[in-house]
């Protein structure tokens, strides 16, 4: 089947679906949710959204904030527009139905995360993402202009190749027309085509084994992108969140905010030894790359399989009025946060590269937006600081929505587009082909791509993942389509990206920590 759509939108988190909002009184809609609209990585991120709202805090100290954290990598121009249109676009999610909470003089009750120099950070409880995503989905389910197609697996974007059209020049030509996308649950493949395309299909969080992403987070947009020619940056810096719950047996891991550090939360050695300060001044509160590596590093030189996030001095009614949702999770697996230490790891947490963007969300192929984690806007540069993430969703969002807008009238649906052709014979009984590499990938990564890397692990991970690329795609090539091999084409796309720039990258910096170049003493 065809549809047609002046905007199509792959990805319900804030990124996709406030774009969607924002666009839907000029044009017809289409949101494609790989899940059902509420399943994003937006409703796992706990923390919050950071933005200057009161006095002593200022734009300034927010911009240095983020440009400190970005070690060196943040395109100052972003950061300041960012910084400066946050207050606007929070204003937009209350507007919509976000809350966040407040004290009882009215103001918002702000938190303070690794990095932030004030507090800034607006929040709802513990569960600040499904709060935000909660709102929008409320506010989409009841505009006309939008039709949601929930468990439709995007598969590959629709460009000139699909025309038979050779395009010589790259940034130049290359247009995007729709997209080809599966239904889960009819097994069908149907041609979506749209005027203008948003890619906000969030992170990558599955190429390792560990990770606070949901089973979605497969990179799928940043790999169909890469297969139509778009242009990527800075996949080498993979962060990873200090403090995810050490329970082995649970996937995606629990995540433990980094609120919890800001309310007073301290890192320990297993044998209740605070640590922090041997890797910074800032102590617990450094930024996320430095804290990792830190609890990285006393794990591998103790032999422990996790350290401890000890909150037991604190005011045990507060601690539960701030963090009910980690509260309650840890009780279930037999933990008072109260009075017992929390048991945390890093895990795979956020990508800060991905699809270059313009300061309109633009990406280098016509007709085509990308935002929110999928997309590298220069905000991050190589590490992001805490909370954000949500931030530069919502505004790149925005700016997204308002630059395609003003070009919609001026753009025509393309004509004589194929139906994708589907040839393959593979029967179920053979899923283990693909089960088999997902695990074998997640592997490689975790263990040679992770928070430390050296030039040999990065060409041990390149040769093994080449044997997995070379069986997949032919796989691919035989097989009837199916999620998990569409995901695991993915991931190894993206896997690719990540180690080709890494190996690139030749010093320590922000997230890509290599034993091979030492970071400078700054």
């Amino acid at each position: 089947m065809e549809y047609k759509f002046d905007f199509l939108v792959i990805g319900s988190g804030l990124a996709g679906a406030s774009f969607a909002l924002k666009v839907a009184d000029y044009g017809k809609v289409a949101i494609l949710s790989k899940d059902v609209l509420e399943e994003t990585n937006t409703s796992y991120a706990q923390g919050g959204i950071a933005a200057v709202t009161y006095e002593p805090d200022t734009y300034k100290k927010h911009i240095e904030d983020t440009l400190i954290a970005g070690d060196g990598l943040c395109n100052a121009e972003i950061v300041e527009m960012v910084v400066k249109e946050a207050p606007r676009q929070i204003q937009q999610l209350i507007d919509w139905g976000a809350r966040f909470d407040k004290k009882s003089s009215g103001k918002f009750d702000l938190a303070k995360e690794g990095g932030h120099s004030e507090y800034r950070i607006l929040h709802h409880k513990d569960n600040t993402g499904n709060e935000i995503q909660h709102a929008l989905v409320n506010k989409i389910k009841s505009h006309p202009n939008i039709s949601v197609f929930e468990n439709f697996f995007a598969i590959d974007l629709i460009t000139q190749h699909h025309l038979g059209k050779l395009v010589k020049r790259i940034h130049d030509n290359t247009e995007c027309y729709g997209v080809y996308a599966f239904d889960l649950k009819k097994k069908e493949i149907h041609t979506f085509l749209s005027k203008i395309t948003m890619v906000a299909t969030g992170g990558t969080g599955n190429l390792y084994s560990t990770t606070t992403n949901p089973v979605i987070a497969t990179g799928d947009g940043i790999a169909m992108v890469f297969r139509a020619k778009g242009t990527m940056e800075n996949m080498e810096f993979v962060q990873f969140h200090p403090t995810s719950l050490y329970n082995p047996d649970e996937r995606p891991s629990f995540l433990i905010t980094e609120a919890m550090r800001g309310f007073g939360g301290v890192l320990k050695t297993q044998d209740g030894i605070e640590f922090m300060h041997k890797y910074d001044d800032r102590g617990s509160l450094a930024p996320r790359d430095i804290v990792a590596r830190a609890i990285d590093n006393e794990m591998k030189i103790r032999g422990e399989d996790f350290v401890y996030l000890d909150c037991t001095h604190l005011d045990s009614n507060k601690l539960i009025e701030h963090f009910p949702n980690i509260h309650e999770k840890c009780l279930s697996i037999g933990i008072d946060i109260r009075k017992d230490k929390i048991p945390v790891v890093p895990a795979a947490h956020y990508l800060c590269g991905g699809i270059k963007i313009d300061k309109n969300g633009q990406t280098w192929i016509h007709r085509l937006y990308a935002a929110g984690e999928t997309a590298s806007s220069g905000l991050h540069g190589a590490n992001r600081l805490a909370s954000n993430s949500l931030l530069e969703a919502i505004v790149f969002a925005d700016r997204a929505a308002k630059d395609a807008v003003s070009k919609i009238n001026s753009i025509k649906f393309q004509k004589d587009i194929p139906k994708w052709y589907d040839k393959g014979t593979t029967h179920p009984e053979e899923m283990v082909l693909i089960t088999q590499n997902y695990r074998e990938m997640q592997q490689i990564f975790s263990n040679y791509v992770g928070i430390v890397r050296s030039n040999l692990r990065l060409k041990r991970a390149m040769d093994r993942l080449e044997i997995i690329y070379k069986e997949t795609e032919e796989l691919y090539r035989k097989s009837k389509i199916s999620k998990q091999l569409c995901e695991l084409r993915n991931l190894i796309n993206v896997g690719y990206l990540i180690i080709k720039m890494a190996q690139r990258r030749e010093m320590s910096i922000g997230l890509h920590y290599t034993i091979d170049y030492p970071p400078k003493k700054k």
